[in-house]
């Protein structure tokens, strides 16, 4: 009988009765299976045959036994396990895929606290070489339960130790996650799940879980799901009678079983044919959170967020001990990639959020914090409140230093040669000498007053918020008021820019040109230019036009969205980001003599606001100046084919209330529409009147715009045309 064993077949065990050569047709059985599957396989033993009649016939008739040793195929990231794979697909430590970065940190800062979690049951802190151990367990485990290479698993969960685990460890075994945040929609976490094509999902807690169960049991294939944080026991099982749900701590203890194994015994691996992730596969799919339409799936490589992990030190040289917050969502790619690179330097990770943000920085004084500008304006509106209710005085002096600082700083800007321009002709040497000149004079004057406020009044606030040495902003239009505020006080923010599409980071304030109201210079290996909006022609600088990039950070495209991928990006690489801006011209003297070549940004393209007169309007610069009212909570400028602008207002109820209360003697407590919404209108025409358009009717709603409602972005943008949408016959009304 013979005995033919083949690798990667299905079926551990065929029978084959054939009048022929055994030997022959039992490898082409084989072959043929192994060609169907894309698989290789491997034959060996002989073969005994019984003549139907020996002396009559020479025709046999033969009986073959044919079993199959199955042999899967493991996609390892090559430096992080190494050890598993040949010389020849491990070439260096130079690292292909993103799970390699924890071997490398393990090494260099193994007994380092790498993260702190103290919000969450239990309490977690990591060094460096157990949370390498905690991602190799987490990995071997999803392999044991059945997730193969390639395949797609959705993580939907917040930001905590677990989802850094269970992201790393999906990337590790070669298989593709699908982010995204628990906040979304059930009717979103379905259409992306789907739409992934994901196999299998990773949830946050049991709260997510039976908020999603019913959509999900009737509407998606779930081959299992993972808990990463809470009791099983809380799960609402009636949905899921088939499908297997583990917990994390289920998913590490079989990791960690498997590994040892593996580790201890050379049988063992021999079960499994070794293949090296390369950079080019897709590590994940990022949904975007779009203003508009449905979110599309984002490609993004292994090599294009290790250009982000390479080369984002130029603009935060972090280094081993520096403390960082981290309190943004990780499926945004903002703080995703900015987390990876982060702790490939050392750094400790105290994760925080909304809620605990004022008391985690005053006990953990942060080096760093990576947020979106939202945070550094509400840090701002509390400044400004908690100095507003001191007594008369400390108002005054308050008030006078920071104006003093504001004005010293503005100087300082002039004589560094750090003020932004659009003029592309040379200034005139002896104006610039003189103007700079001037400029040092007049600071040398208000810097003793400046340091005074440093020490009186700053140095109070530096000790409650920390950031010693930077705070990174992104993923929005950071205000200027704000920007100027703390860079008065002391407070360096590094204002950048990027896309989904784009990993996300092409452009970054460095510390030693921190240019306001720019987003810096391209990083390293990316490309920035304008074009014009209808012919793509490159503009010169200073000239505005649409911005686009170039670089290894830039995405594979659309998942399933071939038109998608085409309308934004060219055959050439480059991607139209959609943002209206210029590049600041060189100059060899002046003002903007270290600002050539920053990159500036104006608003969004799609923004735009065409009114009936022919005028064109991007209204972010209208926004941002009514935001920096106290009376103003949220806006949206709105005049689409009208002949004025409007806008519609969610009022800060408290400070409305207080001002109609300064302004009059009479009961202010229940302040009607009316008043109300002449109090908004008179704080908008005061804050904008220096703007080139001028906002007409108001709008004053009660309800904010929240994620919940749908009327924000899970990344905190406001969706424009939903609230057009949501309030279009009031609008109608205002305008008639």
């Amino acid at each position: 009988m013979a005995v033919v064993s083949g690798a990667l077949i299905t079926s551990p065990l065929c029978f084959v009765s054939k009048s022929c050569d055994t030997r022959k047709h039992a490898f082409q059985f084989l072959f043929s299976r192994s060609l169907a599957m894309k698989k290789p396989f491997f034959m060996s033993g002989n073969c005994k045959f019984s003549g139907v009649d020996a002396g009559s016939s020479s025709r046999f008739r033969v009986s073959c036994k044919v079993q199959a040793e199955e042999i899967q195929l493991r996609r390892c990231s090559p430096f992080l396990e190494s050890a598993l794979l040949s010389e020849d697909n491990v070439l260096s430590s130079e690292w292909k895929a993103i799970p390699d970065i924890w071997r490398s940190s393990a090494e260099k800062y193994g007994d380092r606290v790498a993260l702190v979690d103290p919000y969450h049951d239990p309490p977690t802190n990591m060094t460096y070489k157990q949370l390498e151990e905690e991602i190799l367990d987490f990995s071997e485990g999803l392999r044991v339960i059945g997730l193969n290479p390639y395949e797609k698993l959705a993580l939907f969960a917040e930001n905590s130790c677990r989802w850094l685990v269970a992201d790393q460890g999906i990337m590790a075994t070669g298989a593709i996650n699908v982010v995204r945040g628990s906040r979304s929609s059930v009717d979103e976490l379905l259409q992306i799940y789907n739409h992934s094509e994901s196999v299998a999902l990773t949830v946050d807690n049991p709260e997510l879980f039976n908020r999603i169960a019913k959509a999900f049991s009737s509407q998606a294939a779930l081959r299992f799901v993972i808990l990463l944080w809470g009791d099983k026991s809380f799960l609402d099982s009636n949905f899921f009678d088939e499908v297997p749900v583990y917990s994390y701590k289920e998913i590490i203890q079989l990791g960690h079983e498997s590994r040892m194994i593996l580790l201890d015994s050379h049988d063992a691996r021999k079960q499994y044919a070794y293949e090296a992730i390369s950079s080019d596969d897709i590590a994940t799919y990022m949904y975007t959170s779009g203003t508009t339409g449905n979110p599309k799936g984002v490609m993004l490589t292994h090599a294009n967020i290790l250009h982000q992990i390479n080369y984002l030190g130029d603009i935060v040289p972090a280094v081993p001990g520096d403390i960082f917050l981290s309190m943004l969502p990780p499926w945004h790619a903002y703080e995703r990639s900015c987390e990876y690179f982060t702790f490939t330097h050392g750094i400790k990770q105290v994760y925080t959020s909304v809620r605990f943000l004022k008391e985690d920085l005053r006990r953990h004084q942060p080096h760093y914090m990576i947020s979106v500008p939202l945070v550094y304006d509400t840090l701002y509106s509390g400044i400004q409140r908690q100095i507003s209710s001191s007594s008369a005085v400390r108002k005054l002096i308050a008030l006078l230093f920071i104006r003093t600082s504001l004005a010293y700083m503005a100087l300082k800007r002039i004589y560094e040669g750090k003020c932004l321009t659009k003029d592309q002709k040379q200034p005139s040497y002896l104006v610039s000498v003189l103007d700079c000149f001037l400029a040092r004079i007049i600071a040398s004057i208000l810097w003793p007053i400046h340091m005074l406020a440093k020490k009186i009044v700053y140095s109070k606030i530096l000790s409650a918020i920390g950031l010693s040495k930077a705070g990174i902003s992104g993923g929005g239009s950071l205000p200027s008021h704000v920007d100027s505020f703390f860079e008065a006080i002391g407070i360096k923010i590094q204002n950048g820019y990027g896309l989904t599409e784009t990993s996300p980071v092409v452009a970054c304030r460095h510390l030693n040109c921190n240019v306001l109201g720019s987003i810096g210079r391209p990083l390293r290996h990316t490309e920035i230019k304008v074009v014009d909006s209808l012919t793509d022609e490159v503009l010169p600088h200073g000239v505005k036009g649409i911005v686009k990039a170039r670089g290894p950070q830039v995405m594979k495209g659309y998942f399933k969205n071939p038109s998608g991928t085409k309308q934004v990006l060219d055959e050439d690489g480059w991607i139209n980001t959609g943002d209206i801006g210029y590049i600041v011209p060189y100059h060899s003297v002046g003002r903007s003599r270290h600002s050539g070549g920053i990159v500036v940004l104006e608003g969004r393209a799609k923004d735009t606001i065409v009114l009936s007169t022919g005028e064109n309007v991007e209204p972010a610069e209208l926004e941002e100046a009514s935001l920096r009212s106290t009376l103003i909570q949220q806006i949206v400028v709105i005049g689409q084919d009208q002949r004025r602008l409007g806008a519609i207002v969610v009022p800060n109820k408290e400070e409305v209330t207080a001002a109609a209360r300064t302004l009059s003697e009479s009961d202010t407590s229940e302040l009607s529409k009316d008043k109300m919404t002449s109090l908004i209108y008179a704080e908008i025409k005061k804050w904008t009147a220096e703007c080139t358009f001028q906002i007409g009717p108001v709008l004053v709603i009660d309800e904010p715009f929240t994620i919940d409602s749908g009327l924000m972005t899970p990344t905190m943008k406001i969706r424009r045309d939903r609230v057009v949408a949501q309030y279009k016959q009031q609008i109608e009304n205002m305008y008639k």
